[in-house]
């Protein structure tokens, strides 16, 4: 299974939305991901991939506001890690 795969399927799992409507550019807010689901999914990838995500439901909401932002920042934050890693 891709990575892309695994993150939209913990998101449909979290926030209870049909698989089908997630793609790349399906809006978060369209979708009706809530501050807590998004935490949940967060907590979840963090805990999934190792890494840390900059994300405050207070703050940074506005942050990810499709789920290819989302992906794109787990997948930075995965290069980074594994970047100092190697070094």
């Amino acid at each position: 299974m891709s990575q892309f795969d695994e993150i939209v399927n913990i998101v449909a799992q979290k926030a209870q939305i049909d698989r089908s409507k997630l793609t790349r550019e399906a809006s978060l807010v369209d979708l009706q991901v809530s501050s807590l689901d998004m935490v949940d999914v967060i907590f979840t990838l963090e805990d999934k991939y190792g890494v840390e995500l900059p994300f405050n439901a207070n703050t940074n909401a506005g942050d990810f506001k499709t789920l290819g932002d989302l992906i794109d920042m787990v997948e930075k934050q995965l290069a980074t890690t594994q970047a100092k890693a190697a070094t």
